[in-house]
């Protein structure tokens, strides 16, 4: 699943539980729930095995999905300002939810191929449910506006 999806349900998460002490662990864990629901990403994975790295059109994909993301979960933590402790466990939480994903980045993008980060690819390649690009994009929508209706409401 893309980073947005994972920021949002994040922020979401951390809206309505406000203790980290829960949102942040069950940010943790909605990472690998979402990665249960069909969805569609850029082919990481595949890219690097056969070009060596991702293609450019994956590599700005994921640009603009990160740089989304981040502009999202920034602006969804800094409304809970002046309440700084809110701020900061809705910056936890969207951290935390795409935590799983972030490790693989350096793998990716960076060349490093240590043995521990290519097992935990290969374990979240297996857990994860792809499916074609019209129906995983919007399964990917419907958890973005899920979650901005949870925070706003």
């Amino acid at each position: 699943m893309l980073e947005t999806p994972h920021v949002l349900v994040g922020a979401a998460i951390a809206s309505k539980i406000t203790n980290p002490l829960l949102s942040m662990p069950i940010s943790f864990i909605s990472h690998f729930m979402l990665e249960k629901v069909p969805h569609w990403n850029p082919h990481l994975n595949f890219e690097t095995e056969k070009y060596g790295k991702p293609t450019r059109k994956s590599t700005i994909i994921a640009a603009l999905d990160v740089t989304t993301s981040l502009i999202a979960g920034s602006f969804i933590a800094f409304k809970a300002y002046p309440n700084t402790l809110q701020t900061i466990n809705i910056l936890a939480c969207c951290l935390m939810a795409s935590l799983p994903d972030i490790v693989e980045g350096p793998y990716f993008f960076l060349g490093f191929r240590g043995k521990l980060i290519k097992k935990w690819i290969e374990w979240q390649k297996s857990i994860q449910v792809d499916t074609k690009f019209i129906p995983g994009a919007l399964t990917q929508l419907t958890t973005i506006l899920a979650s901005l209706y949870w925070i706003f409401s």
